[in-house]
């Protein structure tokens, strides 16, 4: 069983590097603490910020047709309904997406945000089984393009749940990082 002073110890050791001088080690693990606490700090903030822009900015493409180059690839995954269906419910994503950006960069209902989130993730994830063959060039190897536009959203899916975490109170804080 390791106690907490070992673990300090251990991660202490792992920091130095044995090719610098003690000096030099000691102002890279303050340098190192300074930056941990900054990112803390600032981190959930901005990545809260870098999600509401491209949410924002990726939804208000889809509000002018042919804007977005993701509509042709949501036209061929929506290919099994009526072709009158596809322009109002790309324009439905669009606001939606915009509605998401808005709740990233303010703040505000941020669980309504996370629900909204992870429902239109759904939706930006269906062309894997919709229309896999818009995203492979050679299956599993080679994505096309489109195939790395798809796989991409799972790290706005993971981004949005440590914002969701920090939100109910899992969030980083910089008084959890070792001085």
């Amino acid at each position: 069983m390791n106690t907490t002073s070992e673990r300090q110890k251990r991660q202490t050791l792992q920091q130095e590097s044995p090719f610098l001088s003690s000096r030099l080690n000691n102002r890279l693990n303050q340098l190192d603490r300074t930056a941990t606490h900054w990112m803390a700090r600032y981190g959930l903030s901005l990545l809260s910020i870098s999600m509401g822009l491209v949410f924002v900015w990726f939804g208000a493409l889809k509000l002018q047709a042919g804007m977005s180059p993701a509509e042709p690839l949501i036209r061929d995954t929506l290919d099994f309904l009526p072709g009158v269906l596809v322009n109002p419910l790309i324009m439905l994503l669009a606001v939606w997406e915009v509605f998401i950006g808005i709740g990233f960069l303010s703040g505000k209902a941020r669980r309504i945000v996370l629900i909204m989130l992870l429902m239109q993730m759904g939706g930006a994830m269906s062309p894997l089984v919709l229309a896999p063959e818009r995203l492979w060039e050679t299956f599993p190897h080679i994505w096309t393009l489109e195939g790395q536009y798809v796989f991409k959203d799972i790290i706005l899916i993971s981004a949005g749940l440590v914002i969701g975490a920090a939100n109910r109170g899992g969030g980083l804080t910089a008084g959890r990082i070792q001085s």
